[in-house]
């Protein structure tokens, strides 16, 4: 017998097999509760569909797509300039469920329901959780619906087609597609979240189209159909839609420079253009672009949030898995007492993350037939935002940890989900933008600082630890003098108060009085896994994750 026959080299051991082939809905208790407390429930099948995808085909293709980065093919091989981005078939293959799911228009097409941009939200946490690059063009898609109606002639022949359930990447007329995908062009250089101090000009043809001149420093995923992008016309900042292949057949004069170069969103493309004299179609009014613009905003700053939290999840999930299935010391991970911990304070912020962000997607749902819910909208996206995208990168490096050294290798996802964990704290307006927004709403519409406040007060006498602080809370907007300096903190205050109202209404109560003690409360530490002895750690990790 010889030596490699006596002794075994490679016999893989006290390894979990990857995570495949289970439904990203079903097993996510805290998802499914709060789209039910939110009015979504009527979506529960249409979401589990798509969650069975999201957890198999889709979960491969999302590595697949990430592994393989769009590329910039800026002339055909004669020469002509075409300035086509070309994608692996799985971003294609990811793109088309996006829409068939509904990312881009589920809730409009049931418009009728109330609930549905709660069913709709959470079509984008469960797809996300697949691939968060398909968010980008399925965010602006879905987000441009508002903006576009400002033109009722660009809205009737544009929006039946961007809520379409059929994906089309194809570079032809808009005329010639089923379903159609719209992207934002708004960033320049010298402007950056200052977008009035953008130089590029669009003046008025004789036709009434204008020619769009300039550039921009960030034009997201250039191979959608349209853009809606910010121009300074005869009358002040405009919105203007430019399509992407005119009615004939030809290019616009769009040029691609290049391709961002990113941290992370491998699978989805950000480029750098030039407008030659573009043709573009005014939306709204001259001089409204950023009123226009706004509508569109609100949504995607929702959509943010919707990213970040399922990213979190994602991570949660990955961690769960491995420490369920890895020993160490003669013990699974997860039956390890300091490990435990840790889970148990990440299911926490998850159930946390979910719960605000659902319960803003019903407010903006409710916004146009409820006052206070508009007002609660326009302030909490902003709070929401703001909190939510910053608690993801260290959340998601903690889930990393729990891998230990394989959480820092590709294949394990976690390296994609932590280069990801960033960009949605920047984009939409970064954590600075969303407190001087909170401010803005509260100082021009008082009726936003009610609705906060009556939600909060909703909750009060729940929890002794809540109850101090939403007195504090109320206090800490009275020194008008230090208010943006110190703001920061009190959006964050303001965040976790919202995100304890809704557990200590809704949740297992053993849940919210954790979450109070421990965020609120100051009885935990600077890092995740410092909750206290009494935590109801075993409840939180059978509610993380339903076995697979």
């Amino acid at each position: 017998m010889s030596i490699t026959e006596q002794f075994m080299t490679h016999d893989v051991q006290n390894q979990p097999t990857p995570l495949r082939d289970y439904n990203v809905w079903e097993v996510d208790t805290p998802l499914r509760e709060a789209v039910e407390r939110e009015g979504g429930g009527w979506a529960a099948d249409h979401l589990s569909e798509y969650g069975a995808r999201a957890g198999s085909d889709l979960l491969d293709a999302g590595y697949a797509a990430n592994e393989n980065k769009p590329k910039l093919r800026s002339f055909d091989r004669y020469g002509r300039r075409i300035d086509e981005v070309e994608f692996h078939p799985a971003y294609h293959d990811l793109m088309r469920a996006s829409m068939q799911f509904g990312m881009n228009g589920f809730a409009w097409r049931n418009a009728n329901r109330a609930g549905a941009h709660v069913a709709r939200a959470a079509v984008m946490y469960i797809g996300s959780q697949a691939d968060a690059g398909t968010g980008c063009p399925m965010s602006m898609t879905y987000a441009a619906i508002p903006a576009l109606r400002h033109s009722p002639e660009l809205a009737e022949k544009w929006i039946p087609k961007l809520i379409s359930p059929d994906y089309d990447p194809r570079p032809i007329p808009m005329e010639e597609k089923a379903g159609c995908t719209i992207g934002m062009g708004m960033t320049e250089k010298q402007g950056g979240s200052d977008v009035r101090a953008n130089t590029t000009r669009a003046i008025r043809q004789e036709d009434g189209s204008y020619a769009i001149v300039g550039h921009k420093w960030f034009f997201s995923a250039p191979m959608c159909d349209a853009h809606l992008v910010l121009a300074q016309a005869e009358g002040g900042l405009s919105c203007f839609l430019i399509p992407r292949i005119l009615p004939d057949g030809s290019r616009n004069a769009v040029e691609v420079q290049r391709l961002k170069d990113k941290l992370g969103d491998w699978s989805n493309a950000s480029s750098e253009v030039e407008f030659q004299g573009a043709r573009g179609e005014l939306v709204g009014e001259e001089g409204r672009g950023i009123v226009t613009i706004l509508e569109m905003v609100a949504l995607t700053r929702l959509d943010c949030m919707i990213g970040s939290s399922s990213q979190m999840r994602q991570a949660l999930v990955q961690a769960m898995h491995h420490t369920r299935h890895r020993k160490a010391f003669g013990k699974l991970l997860v039956d390890q007492p300091l490990m435990r911990n840790v889970l148990a304070d990440l299911a926490l912020e998850v159930e946390a993350a979910i719960a605000l962000t659902l319960r803003v997607a019903r407010a903006i749902d409710s916004a146009p037939r409820d006052d206070h819910e508009a007002a609660l909208a326009r302030i909490a996206t902003a709070i929401g935002k703001y909190w939510i995208c910053k608690r993801t990168p260290p959340m998601v490096n903690e889930a990393q940890e729990c891998l230990g050294g394989i959480g820092y290798v590709e294949e394990t996802m976690m390296p994609r989900l932590y280069r990801q964990a960033p960009l949605n704290s920047i984009w939409e307006g970064s954590g600075n933008v969303q407190c001087l927004d909170v401010l803005r709403a509260l100082k021009k519409e008082p009726e936003t600082r009610e609705a906060l406040f009556a939600e909060l007060l909703s909750a009060k006498g729940k929890d002794a630890h809540y109850d101090a602080e939403l007195g504090r809370l109320a206090q800490s907007f009275e020194d008008v003098a230090t208010l943006e300096f110190r703001s920061r903190q009190v959006v964050e205050r303001a965040a976790l108060m919202l995100q304890a109202s809704i557990l200590l209404k809704s949740a297992d109560p053993a849940i919210a009085a954790e979450f109070c003690r421990s965020r609120i409360g100051g009885e935990h530490g600077l890092a995740f896994g410092t909750l206290g002895p009494d935590a109801p750690v075993e409840l939180l990790l059978q509610r993380a994750m339903t076995a697979a």
